[in-house]
């Protein structure tokens, strides 16, 4: 029975309800609400709650009491139909739902509604963004973090996961304003690595371009962030290419101070003794050739260096 009921409301406020005349069909189409909602139909109950509203305020007077009713009602609903989009995954809905919450708490002066809405707003616009990021669809993520942020410019983490979707989306100058804006905002560390990753990135293309000056410029800004051995040794690299041999020695020299035992430590001493022997320094290129006399594709030469120069 209690179905048929149901099925017969449903049918009734899709169809569209005539304008009630008195207070008695207000407070039935108010009972069809509370009725259809216990049944789990939010959507429905809602259109009925609504249009009771409606009805009930073209009573005056007579309908204030039942108007007050549907207020305490009707924001409470929106708020828990967007809850339940949260919980579907369905994020573009929920956002717009929430957005819908905010004005009708706010008409209806409900601001505890108002207020647990507007801050759920940001908090679903970053799980849409870290599921259009993990897609790897950068530009929507993105779009979801600079929502969030216009909300919050303070929200590091908003802040952080946009420089990983710009970075993404080969925005190089975005990613790292949002990054900086990230460091500042509590997230100094996570944004520094990404910083350092972004400046690597650009220093390595940028040699590969033989853009030299440039690809110094960026592997130094990298060091800002992390004290990182591929960015000195393309600093060295890039500065030798220059004819820069002092600056080129003092970036090398810098790859074996943060890394002794790497595993091309010893070609980068051979390249340090070759740089001093070509600057007149015997006395370092013997000191940087026997750091190199283990290695075997260059110790013997690098023996026969040291012989000669002794």
């Amino acid at each position: 029975m209690k179905k048929i009921l149901v099925l017969l409301a449903a049918m009734s406020l899709s169809l569209g309800i005539a304008q009630a005349q008195t207070l008695e069909e207000v407070t039935d189409l108010y009972n069809t609400g509370a009725s259809t909602l216990a049944t789990g139909d939010k959507e429905l109950a809602l259109k009925a709650f609504e249009q009771a509203y409606e009805q009930a305020q073209l009573l005056g007077a007579d309908g204030m009491e039942m108007a007050d009713k549907c207020k305490e009602v009707i924001p409470d609903l929106y708020l828990s139909i967007a809850k339940s989009l949260v919980n579907d995954t369905k994020y573009t809905e929920a956002i717009a739902e929430l957005q819908k919450t905010v004005e009708v708490a706010q008409k209806f002066s409900d601001t505890g509604v108002a207020d647990e809405a507007s801050a759920l707003i940001p908090v679903v616009l970053k799980q849409n963004g870290g599921v259009l990021l993990n897609a790897k669809d950068y530009a929507g993520a993105a779009d979801a973090y600079r929502k969030a942020l216009e909300i919050d410019p303070t929200d590091g983490v908003a802040a952080l996961r946009l420089g990983l979707a710009l970075n993404g989306a080969d925005d190089l100058e975005g990613a790292k304003a949002a990054l900086a804006q990230a460091a500042a905002n509590g997230q100094e560390a996570a944004a520094n690595k990404q910083l350092a990753t972004i400046n690597l990135k650009e220093a390595a293309n940028a040699l590969r371009a033989k853009k030299y000056a440039d690809a110094v410029t960026a592997a130094l800004e990298a060091t800002k962030y992390d004290e990182n051995v591929q960015a000195y040794q393309i600093a060295a690299s890039a500065s030798q290419a220059l004819g820069k041999s002092s600056d080129a020695i003092k970036y090398f020299e810098k790859c074996l101070e943060i890394a002794p035992n790497a595993k091309n430590a010893t070609q980068i001493a051979f390249t340090i003794g070759a740089l001093y022997q070509q600057a007149k320094n015997n006395e370092k290129a013997v000191e940087y050739y026997q750091k190199a006399v283990s290695d075997p594709a260059l110790g013997a030469q690098a023996q026969q260096l040291i012989n000669a120069l002794k």
